[in-house]
């Protein structure tokens, strides 16, 4: 606490004698205290390279680490960061970024234009397994005109593809990313302890508004059942996304903040799978799974229920009137059944990520809704790493039922992954009419009927019964009473520079 004006000299000098001499006893501990906050997470990040990770919950963390050469803000606009400001030809094709002054990588070396290109090349490059790779295929040429210029080239005019250009900047003298990540972000990677925790430290030589707190310790804790007794217990400071049940269990030293998580939920089907290849027994799932039901279970009725893949946030986009595609019709759902040869039902395995009790809450209600149909899904839960593996990348699954995000703030971001060849496209849908879809959508300049496009996608997706369709769920946020500045941002991320010791803050 900072002595108030008016005390006097002699009381100044004695409790500054007696902070000498606390200190000394405990080892500085509260100084330590007071300037790092420990947020649990609930899962290790995947890749701590930048164009590899493809959890969100690794880019939430990464968010902090990494810029590129615009940044996203909690409003939901894209502010030039990297870049000092940024123009786009009238057909959509060139894209030209100024650099900033004075923008420093956490080695301390200066961000040059080349660095710029290098990064972008990077995430273009087919056999660099960035997830990015597909988006990055529209791009013809990136050039260094100067020092402080570089210029992007579409092959085709595309004037939503700046939400793309978030994507890190990393020097290009790195060569090891993964083990030494080096970013311009407000924090700086300090160290990893696999499946324990990241440390993370404040960027003295930031651009922009330094962090408030000088290193965040964020501790893995993958066993949901684990996380209200770390909060009580003060070994976490706060969490993102935790339960109705568990933020009914905090005690009073946490404010619980509500907002959304920008995601997709739903149950993803493997359609290259029977009996999932079969769109009548999707539709039945879907008249069968009633969403409005599991939000009343897991959170009390919050959330905002959706028909297709794509959630509020996304504004424009977002498509309501697909809720009511499938009202929850038992006997409809059966007569599909019967219709597609199941008359019986059938039995199938639900593969859930342990880590993420909402999903797993989920599933269990799903589960029970299946039953009035004759469908049995046993659900089999496994650790995070498992299911990126086997689940998303090698797609050896029936269903799971999981959140995607979007990467950036454009519509493309979430539905790309349904294109026939997307390396993402975990749930192998294959719809011609999709496909051409998409494609006009990409190659609209025209923001009525590229809009227009998505939201042919949507339909397409939703009409298929691609995935049974869920919710956008609420996002609940333990956060210590210590603590302010979080902000909810449209997108999967977590702000910690944001993020303020109250105490502090009221004193300055």
């Amino acid at each position: 606490m900072k002595t108030k004006a008016g005390k006097k000299v002699l009381l100044t000098l004695v409790c500054a004698a007696l902070t000498i001499a606390l200190s000394a006893c405990s080892g500085g501990k509260a100084d330590e205290a007071s300037s790092q906050i420990t947020i649990g997470i609930p899962q290790d990040v995947d890749s701590l390279d930048p164009h590899k990770a493809v959890a969100a919950g690794t880019d939430e963390v990464l968010f902090n680490v990494f810029e590129g050469l615009v940044k996203p803000d909690s409003e939901g606009n894209l502010n030039d960061a990297v870049a000092e400001s940024h123009t786009i030809s009238e057909d959509g094709k060139v894209y030209t970024f100024t650099l900033r002054e004075g923008v420093k990588f956490h080695d301390g070396t200066a961000v040059t234009a080349q660095d710029v290109k290098y990064s972008l090349d990077r995430c273009a490059d087919a056999g660099s397994g960035a997830p990015l790779v597909s988006a990055f295929s529209a791009i013809d040429s990136i050039n260094v005109v100067d020092d402080k210029t570089v210029e992007i080239v579409l092959k085709e005019g595309d004037t939503d593809f700046l939400p793309y250009l978030t994507v890190a900047i990393i020097p290009e003298s790195n060569q090891d990313p993964e083990g030494n990540p080096i970013g311009t972000g407000p924090y700086k990677f300090v160290s990893r302890t696999p499946q324990e925790s990241i440390v993370l430290q404040k960027f003295d030589d930031y651009w922009g508004t330094p962090a408030n707190i000088e290193t965040v310790k964020l501790q893995i804790i993958a066993n949901a059942d684990t996380i209200v007794t770390s909060l009580n217990g003060g070994g976490v400071d706060m969490f993102a996304r935790i339960t109705q049940a568990q933020a009914d269990q905090l005690s009073d030293q946490f404010d619980v903040l509500e907002g959304t998580m920008n995601l997709v939920q739903a149950m993803y089907l493997n359609n290259a799978k029977a009996p999932f290849d079969n769109e009548k027994v999707r539709q039945a799932l879907c008249y069968a799974v009633d969403p409005q039901g599991i939000m009343d279970m897991i959170s009390d009725g919050k959330g905002t229920q959706i028909g297709s893949s794509m959630f509020p946030a996304f504004g424009k986009y977002y498509m309501p009137e697909l809720n009511d595609l499938y009202p929850t019709d038992i006997e409809k759902a059966k007569q599909l059944l019967a219709e597609a040869g199941y008359p019986d039902g059938f039995r199938f395995t639900l593969t859930v990520p342990s880590n993420y009790q909402q999903h797993v809450d989920t599933a269990q209600v799903i589960a029970e809704q299946l039953k009035q149909i004759g469908v049995t899904a046993d659900i089999q839960l496994v650790e995070w790493e498992s299911w990126l593996s086997d689940v998303y990348t090698d797609r050896n699954y029936e269903a799971t039922v999981v959140g995607v995000d979007a990467s950036s703030l454009t519509a493309a971001a979430l539905l790309r992954r349904f294109t026939s060849d997307a390396p993402n496209n975990f749930i192998n849908f294959k719809d011609p009419a999709y496909d051409e879809a998409f494609a006009a959508a990409q190659e609209s300049t025209d923001d009525a009927e590229k809009t227009a496009h998505y939201k042919e996608c949507e339909t397409i997706l939703a009409e298929d019964a691609a995935n049974v369709y869920i919710q956008d769920l609420p996002s609940f946020v333990a956060l210590n009473k210590k603590y302010g500045g979080y902000e909810f941002y449209p997108l999967y991320v977590q702000d910690f520079a944001k993020l303020y010791l109250v105490d502090e803050q009221a004193n300055q």
